[in-house]
């Protein structure tokens, strides 16, 4: 069951689907004909938010809008909950809200669902119904829900909740809840717990914890848990257990000594990987997610430069064939029934140019029926493609990379390009699927680089470790290498280069302008980061104080033994070096980089720079969430833009 070298298959953009093979919903919306499309067309709420099957694989629970009236505002076409019967194909609309929206829903069994609700009413609660719309509760407990575990036949379902320590570390209590009468009864997991493994009893059979500094494992052994693994809790250990199937074997991720991690079985007796890796990717961490079936794992999910299925069940592999046979144009993601013997699967279609479509497949006819899609507004043959370019930074470092360039170009060179960078820093950033702010840049002729810098994870230990302590400096490095490298390819015109981003990404927008003031026209900086010692001292934030104990002097920079270098690469000390254009936009609810950031930085560069462009969001936190905010923002960027990469 081993694979290495795994990358998404070429797709060739054409037909998605047969008229025979797909049936498109009432909520489907037709595309734009012709002419430059709007900004709001890339920035509307999502028509499809979820849908999941339930546990023996009759019917379909989806989480869509209807379609949208005249002169009806947009803000008020709420997501609702609708049942699809696949034994006739007939759909029944379970619950609809005036105020809040249904944005995600769990099956409990097979006929009660767990439903996640959002608005003025109901500010992120959760509720229950049955499938047929009967029974409806709210459940009022500030927790939140775990995946579906177990045998999926009872009305209740494993919460969390995190509560803070003393220490600061926000950690779990679990319980388990009956979505009919909403009471708790709590479990008894070890202190300190940031995660859990559930068996297929739905049952707690492993714990995370993590204390100042450390991290542990714990296995439930009799009534009591037995610590099995111990770690830094900030080094790539790379271990973790990734799931408990039904029969028995246990699966967990590790490193064992090498640069990447691989999955491997559990050897429960010795307490610790067994043999061979089961699964290895070349070039990425092998972190996967489950697919059960009613004896054991019939494969897992991954994601090398694309999310992908990599099947160990025959069976499987064969229904997974057939699906791309059908639908050519997209990566296509299967999900079978937990249990029983009923023919439908579902199915995520998508691809850099198409946003995601569900379907439900026959495994034995090879019928296949669109049920939604979450963008029927978009017409992916109008739409920009996307590839995984890696390429080298000045010290032979490979940085992974995607690059989209505008359909429109065509074969005309060099491009004005956006180094796009991710927030985080320390995360993956993206991966080939459709992105609404890529796509709305590429739709205004503009190429966009996205690197994963290093510091970045997902792509091994070593490239995660080489980012630490590295803001502003070898992170901001290979951000330049990006666009020296797209210069040399004659893909970027030298004298168009713009850098952008937001929180980490807004931050090293502003400093590209510090490091590399001839190779940037100019940036933009949304909810950034512009004064590393105020990640420690800012009172109005989410960050734990263990993370600015523990976390932030390891990965950022001791406050007082780097003070020099945390002054150094803070935007904020180096206003005055910053003559290029900036647009900078802020919400004044964000908590996770306080508005002073930016107010700060605002005043800052104005005492030296005549070409600063500020809007600050009243009701907005940390990233956009509202479709007018959207609008207003990517319009401003389109306009600011415009201005500062012209032609020389």
């Amino acid at each position: 069951m081993g694979e290495r070298g795994l990358r998404r298959r070429e797709l060739a953009l054409g037909s998605l689907c047969t008229a025979s093979a797909c049936a498109l919903p009432a909520w489907a919306q037709p595309a734009v004909a012709s002419g430059l499309l709007p900004a709001e067309t890339f920035f509307l709420p999502p028509q499809l938010a979820q849908a999941e099957l339930n546990p023996s694989g009759t019917h379909v629970g989806l989480c869509v809008r209807p379609p949208l009236e005249s002169g009806q505002d947009p803000d008020k076409n709420r997501l609702r909950l609708v049942v699809v019967d696949l034994a006739t194909m007939q759909s029944r609309v379970v619950a609809r809200f005036e105020d809040h929206d249904a944005w995600s829903i769990r099956w409990v069994n097979d006929q009660r669902i767990l439903l996640r609700i959002s608005g003025e009413v109901h500010g992120g609660n959760w509720a229950a119904v049955d499938a047929d719309g009967q029974n409806w509760r709210v459940l009022e407990h500030p927790w939140w829900s775990l995946l579906p575990q177990g045998p999926q036949t009872g009305d209740s379902v494993l919460m969390f909740t995190a509560s803070d320590s003393s220490d600061g570390v926000g950690f779990y209590r679990l319980a388990r809840m009956s979505t009919r009468s909403g009471l708790l009864s709590e479990l008894d997991v070890p202190p300190w717990s940031t995660g859990f493994l559930i068996d297929h009893r739905g049952e707690p059979l492993a714990a995370y914890t993590e204390q100042r500094d450390r991290a542990r494992v714990l296995w439930r052994d009799g009534k009591g848990w037995k610590p099995v693994f111990e770690h830094d809790r900030f080094a790539n250990e790379g271990f973790g257990f990734s799931a408990a199937a039904p029969d028995g074997r246990v699966y967990v991720t590790a490193r064992q000594g090498q640069d990447l991690s691989a999955l491997y079985l559990w050897d429960a007796e010795r307490q610790q990987p067994a043999g061979q890796p089961l699964l290895q990717l070349d070039g990425f961490d092998a972190l996967p997610t489950p697919i059960h079936g009613a004896d054991g794992l019939l494969g897992v999910r991954v994601l090398a430069d694309a999310w992908t299925t990599v099947w160990f069940d025959e069976r499987m592999k064969a229904v997974q064939a057939r699906v791309d046979e059908k639908l050519t144009a997209t990566t296509n993601l299967v999900t079978p029934p937990r249990r029983g013997n009923s023919p439908w699967l579902l199915v995520w279609a998508h691809s850099d140019r198409q946003p995601p479509q569900a379907y439900v497949a026959h495994r034995e006819s090879g019928r296949l029926v669109r049920i939604g899609n979450s963008a029927p507004h978009i017409d992916p043959v109008r739409m920009s493609a996307m590839d995984y370019t890696p390429y080298k930074a000045r010290d032979g470092r490979t940085i992974p990379a995607y690059l989209t360039l505008p359909q429109s170009a065509g074969t005309k060179r060099p491009l004005p390009l956006i180094v796009l960078v991710h927030g985080g820093p320390f995360v993956r950033g993206t991966s080939w699927s459709w992105n609404a702010e890529v796509q709305f840049l590429a739709s205004r002729g503009y190429a966009v680089l996205q690197p994963e810098f290093r510091g970045s994870t997902g792509f091994g230990a070593s490239h995660h470790e080489a980012g630490w302590k590295q803001w502003g400096r070898a992170m901001q490095d290979d951000l330049a290498d990006g666009a020296r490298w797209a210069i040399a390819q004659g893909i970027a015109d030298p004298k168009r280069i713009a850098i952008a981003g937001a929180s980490y990404g807004g931050y090293a927008a502003l400093m590209g302008l510090v490091r590399d003031p001839d190779l940037y026209a100019c940036a933009i900086n949304w909810v950034g980061v512009t004064d590393l010692d105020l990640l420690f001292s800012a009172t109005w934030s989410d960050f734990s104080p263990s993370f600015r104990r523990h976390g932030l002097p390891r990965l950022v920079g001791d406050r007082r033994a780097d003070a020099a270098m945390l002054r150094e690469h803070s935007p904020i000390h180096r206003a005055a070096e910053i003559k290029k254009p900036v647009l900078m936009a802020y919400g004044r609810k964000d908590r996770r980089v306080p508005i002073e950031h930016g107010e700060r930085m605002r005043d800052a560069l104005r005492r030296h720079n005549p070409n600063v462009e500020w809007v600050l969001y009243d009701e907005e936190g940390h990233g956009w969430h509202k479709r007018e905010t959207n609008i207003d923002f990517w319009t401003r960027v389109e306009k600011f833009l415009a201005r500062h990469l012209t032609a020389a």
